[in-house]
């Protein structure tokens, strides 16, 4: 079993067989989606913290800032977006890792490219996408979904985005790291690094942890309530404002891309056009209500601004593209 299943097995004991819920009912649908998600994103958020909390308390992380941000920039990029590729995460559940990057000290850009990446594209989600649309289209998406994180990053990067940080991460940016202090942290022994990591788990985790509750309450309301048909009867008649339409409503919404896919064969067997189902699809996966909520920690909100503004242009140019081939 993956062990991202605990959670929806979780979720269906307490919902369907302790409350008794029908699967099929509204009220069902969202509770069991936000026992879901919060226990997963909770839980990788403590999980994800730590690890990358005890390996930073031993690695010099000034060398490291210091590739990414100045000899190896585009590498950098390149190598998040593919990080990003290969971790199973929806948006909300790569919050974690993007935090622990921030902290860590890694550009910017480098950590904006792993962000829209990580949802956009996993295994799973590129085999069911292979099976519906065929391997042309299904490359097309996956490189689409990598040019989207790096030139994220690249834009941000551009930017100066880290002026737009909450100042308490600018703090942690900006503070200096002493060569006697990184040679310190490389010798750290096992019980210093636990307590390192302990520290900072439980700093982050108790300043996030009430607007992950609140994230995935908006997206469990939208989950349950939002009516099925509703994309194809508002967006199936190809007009040319269908697109930034589509991208401006899924990033309301909330899905992981391997639970997209059947929303996706769905609304294509309903005759939505292709460019305008995958907008809206890859505008779901890769930015929501709840995922804005929490980064609001890290972010100001010029900077959630400049992000949306990115999303909603970058997914409307090629929802355009697809569908004038089509």
């Amino acid at each position: 079993m993956n062990p991202l299943q605990l959670f929806t097995w979780l979720a269906d004991w307490l919902v369907y067989g302790g409350l008794g819920l029908a699967p099929a009912s509204r009220l069902g649908l969202a509770l069991h989606f936000f026992v879901e998600d919060v226990s997963k994103i909770l839980v990788l958020l403590l999980v994800m913290i730590y690890v990358i909390a005890w390996l930073r308390a031993g690695l010099d992380v000034e060398r490291v800032r210091d590739a990414l941000a100045r000899r190896h920039r585009l590498l950098g990029y390149g190598l998040a977006s593919l990080f990003g590729a290969i971790t199973p995460f929806c948006s909300c559940s790569s919050i974690p890792l993007f935090l622990g990057f921030t902290y860590a000290r890694i550009p910017v850009g480098v950590t904006m490219a792993f962000l829209i990446t990580s949802p956009l594209i996993n295994e799973v989600a590129v085999v069911l996408l292979w099976g519906l649309i065929g391997w042309q289209l299904t490359l097309t998406y996956v490189v689409v979904g990598l040019l989207a994180g790096m030139l994220g990053g690249l834009l941000m990067d551009g930017l100066k985005a880290e002026r737009w940080l909450q100042p308490l991460v600018q703090e942690v940016l900006a503070a200096p790291v002493a060569e006697t202090q990184a040679r310190e942290a490389i010798q750290l022994g096992w019980r210093e690094r636990h307590g390192f990591a302990k520290q900072e788990t439980l700093s982050i985790f108790l300043r996030v942890w009430p607007w992950v509750l609140l994230g995935v309450a908006l997206g469990a309301g939208l989950h349950g309530y939002l009516p099925e048909d509703f994309f194809h009867r508002h967006l199936g008649g190809g007009q040319w404002w269908s697109v930034p339409a589509a991208v401006a409503l899924g990033s309301g919404l909330y899905a992981n891309a391997t639970g997209v896919i059947p929303v996706m064969e769905s609304l294509l067997a309903k005759g939505l056009p292709l460019g305008t189902t995958l907008a809206l699809c890859m505008s779901t996966v890769a930015v929501s209500i709840p995922e804005f909520v929490m980064l609001k920690q890290v972010m100001q909100w010029r900077l959630l601004a400049w992000l949306l503004a990115y999303i909603l242009v970058a997914f409307t140019l090629v929802g355009w593209l697809l569908n004038a081939v089509g």
